[in-house]
């Protein structure tokens, strides 16, 4: 189904009755088809006090307390709301239902009217337990945009993200701006994406990339033929940037910092892993060769960990209990570690993600980019595996380029990492155990799933 901006001009989801009766009340958006909810949000936006994105893949035990923490008052979707026995607290006692399904524009003439700034709650990933949500508005989400001029009007917009996460609204706010977009439904496979896409003329695709191994991997990754290619999400190593730059050689190629926190920060079009370390050090406004920075970006290194505060970054946290979402200077720390080398600065990994092999530091993403400029070698993904010794020992599960081999290669490509390993990291850090796994598991974010402990 294609749909025209244009048409909202004369058409609706919901009538001029029906979205007036959203007008300046809480909204819980939770429906299947990623076009419904991007054509909801557009008609919801200075409609509505607040909408809940909630993605596909959230588990249903968490709605009732994300009920509760956002005040929704209306459950705006194409399946059962939940029971209301389970929501029975402050103001989401009385969830009203209002169905759209994968509803078509109903024509007719329809009066837009902006009354309020609305709240675009995203949540987190939840991997912890129920997501965080996280309040943007229309003005933060689009900050990244405010220098950004019109492109030509033939840019096909795609992405293997979910438009209900921050990297997924990103890409739709960037065809709204300039061009159109592709939307990938969470019923399609990859191979069939990336089919779409080729018929399409994607000419600009993002993920992270997790998301590019795996359409290198499926084997029909070589059907597109972007512009520009672009990772966020995770950190970008060398290998990933070095296997996309063969297999798309005429792509212009981005990696981004970004986080539903901290908003998009910059952009590297260098192609090398890290970023410029002068990037810690220039003034908002400042321009660095090789980056580019959100307009009245602050960034900095405290306890080894990336800070940033800019008009980006989101809102607050909504709930009771949630906690301040940045610190008293107005910095988000992002969690994530940098170390400085040779005038560049390199993401270490998450500051709660380190194995501690006797009393030593180990960062899992560090031996990764190691691991993963191997030539056969597609992905990997290092853990700890408890030792009465030591603490902690680093396992490596490895993914090879290859699905099957004899097992007299097999064992020649495990000692050829452990000798990469050997030759570039620390004793302490070379890992233990090397195991080659057929694939390893993504999550819905389109991120490597990490183990503990």
């Amino acid at each position: 189904m294609t749909v025209a901006l244009s048409e909202l001009g004369r058409a609706s989801l919901f009538g001029q009755r029906r979205l007036e009766r959203l007008r300046g009340r809480s909204v819980f958006l939770s429906v299947r088809s990623p076009l419904t909810a991007a054509l909801a949000l557009l008609e919801l936006d200075g409609v509505a006090r607040r909408v809940v994105l909630a993605p596909p893949d959230l588990a249903s035990q968490h709605v009732p307390a994300l009920v509760q923490s956002t005040q929704a008052e209306v459950w705006l979707g194409d399946s059962n709301m939940p029971d209301r026995t389970h929501t029975r607290a402050g103001s989401a006692a009385d969830l009203e239902n209002v169905p759209i399904g994968s509803r078509q524009l109903e024509a007719g003439d329809i009066q837009r009217r902006f009354s309020q700034e609305t709240e675009w709650v995203l949540l987190s990933s939840g991997t912890a337990g129920v997501p965080k949500p996280i309040v943007h508005t229309l003005a933060t989400l689009q900050a990244p945009l405010a220098q950004e001029p019109s492109g030509p009007l033939g840019l096909m917009w795609s992405t293997f993200y979910d438009i209900r996460r921050y990297g997924g609204l990103q890409i739709l706010l960037r065809a709204l701006h300039s061009g159109s977009l592709l939307l990938r439904s969470g019923e399609t496979s990859l191979p069939e994406f990336l089919a779409s896409a080729a018929r399409a003329g994607v000419t600009h695709l993002t993920g992270t990339p997790s998301h590019w191994r795996a359409a290198l991997m499926s084997g029909v990754g070589s059907q597109i033929v972007p512009g520009y290619v672009r990772l966020s999400g995770e950190i970008a190593d060398q290998g990933i940037l070095d296997n996309l730059r063969h297999a798309y050689p005429q792509a212009q190629l981005v990696h981004a910092f970004a986080s539903t926190e901290a908003g998009l920060a910059f952009e590297v079009h260098d192609g090398q892993a890290g970023f410029p370390a002068i990037l810690l050090t220039v003034a908002p406004g400042q321009k660095v060769a090789g980056c580019k920075l959100v307009a009245g970006l602050e960034i900095k290194l405290q306890d080894e960990t990336l800070r940033i505060r800019s008009p980006a970054i989101a809102i607050r946290y909504l709930g009771a209990e949630a906690g301040p979402l940045h610190g008293p200077d107005g910095y988000v720390d992002t969690g994530d570690r940098v170390e400085l080398r040779e005038g560049r600065a390199y993401f270490a990994g998450r500051a709660g993600g380190i194995i501690n092999v006797g009393g030593l530091k180990v960062h899992p993403e560090e031996v990764e980019a190691i691991i993963n400029t191997h030539p056969r070698v597609r992905i990997s993904r290092v853990t700890a595996r408890r030792s009465p010794i030591t603490g902690a020992l680093v396992i490596a599960e490895v993914v090879p380029t290859e699905p099957s081999w004899p097992e007299q290669k097999e064992q020649g490509l495990v000692q050829e990492i452990l000798e990469l390993c050997r030759g570039a990291l620390p004793a302490y850090k070379v890992p233990a155990r090397v195991h080659l796994v057929p694939h390893l598991p993504i999550s819905a974010a389109g991120k490597l799933v990490r183990l503990d402990g």
